[in-house]
């Protein structure tokens, strides 16, 4: 009797028809995956968002990156994936997208001086007057708050905020429920009223002094791309215009209704202003939604923007209940002037 070795079937060979369609169709389904965040990239390279529906969408360009890195470390680790094609052409698309996303998460290395003038500001939608007014008064003694902007603030807020107290912490006040977004400051305010600009709705303005120094303050609601994305462009064109004309002491905070992947805000940043938080290195901020079960924050909407008189210390989020927005609490440092030593005051002393 003669024995007869058996062997093991030998494994799936690539070459034969059932391998080469396996993998056609693992390197399709990488393709259809891909297709988005190659659409948004090219959306994000030539600024096809300003005055067009693609504003919805490019807003979703961070997660359009991360899918490029897991679909690379997919095909990097399956075998029957590993194309050298496919494989450059999903590394190529993959680092463009990092290189875009990357300086958001370096932080810049301006020197503060130590005795530099502070002003602590905040932002917040007030959704129509629902977010907690004794939770929002709580939010401006706990951070020390010398300049508050607020939108969507109807009269009726107005009124609760003062009940609940905000008028003993921040007295000086810029109030117009009627244009939408108002001010309120522990400072003396001047030079405030609606702003001369074309957009949908006037913007909130005033003028307050820190450390003998004029900072210009702007509130800000602009209109919102879903609703008219040729309107909300205007809107951004308008504040990018006063942006240029206000100086290096400028302060512009509030809901833009855009990310820092919106050519528009991109533009007006080109302006000579700073996002803070990008300047701090804080890169992928959520501020909106906020409150709903299944969806958590997706998108950073509301921002802190400064010129170049002024550095960010600080820069963080805080929820208050009733709102669908984040606060956006952050602390600028005044810088010097040239030839000029730091006055040693701070606003931001309670």
């Amino acid at each position: 009797m003669t024995d007869t070795a058996v062997g093991a079937p030998p494994a799936a060979d690539l070459r034969r028809p059932s391998g080469r369609r396996g993998r056609m169709f693992g390197l399709l389904g990488c393709g259809v995956m891909l297709a988005g965040p190659f659409a948004l990239l090219v959306v994000r390279l030539t600024g096809l968002d300003a005055g067009t529906p693609l504003a919805v969408p490019i807003v979703l360009f961070p997660y359009a990156a991360v899918l490029s890195v897991l679909v690379l470390s997919a095909m990097l680790a399956v075998p029957a994936l590993r194309s050298r094609w496919a494989v450059t052409v999903v590394a190529i698309l993959t680092t463009a997208q990092v290189a875009l996303l990357v300086p958001r998460f370096i932080p810049d290395q301006r020197q503060v001086p130590a005795r530099a003038a502070e002003l602590r500001v905040a932002t917040i939608n007030a959704d129509v007057g629902r977010a907690d007014p004794r939770m929002l008064v709580r939010l401006v003694q706990t951070e020390r708050i010398d300049v508050l902007a607020v939108q969507q603030l109807p009269s009726a807020g107005v009124a609760a905020l003062a009940k609940a107290g905000l008028d003993t912490l921040l007295p000086h006040h810029e109030l117009h429920p009627e244009y939408d977004s108002s001010i309120y400051s522990r400072l003396p305010l001047t030079r405030g009223g609606p702003l001369r600009a074309d957009t949908a709705w006037p913007q909130t303005t005033a003028d307050v002094t820190v450390g003998g120094r004029t900072v210009r303050l702007v509130a800000v609601h602009t209109y919102y791309p879903l609703g008219d994305a040729k309107r909300w462009t205007r809107d951004m064109t308008a504040l990018t215009s006063v942006a240029r004309d206000s100086g290096p002491d400028t302060v512009l905070l509030g809901d833009f209704n855009a990310s820092l992947d919106h050519a528009p805000m991109r533009k007006l940043l080109g302006s000579g202003l700073t996002d803070t938080h990008a300047e701090l290195g804080h890169g992928w901020v959520r501020t909106w939604p906020v409150g709903m079960t299944l969806v958590p924050p997706l998108v950073q909407l509301d921002h802190v923007l400064h010129g170049s008189g002024l550095a960010g210390v600080s820069v963080g989020e805080r929820t208050v209940p009733g709102t669908d927005h984040r606060a956006v609490v952050a602390v600028l440092a005044l810088l010097p002037a040239r030839g000029r030593a730091p006055t040693g005051v701070r606003a931001g002393s309670w």
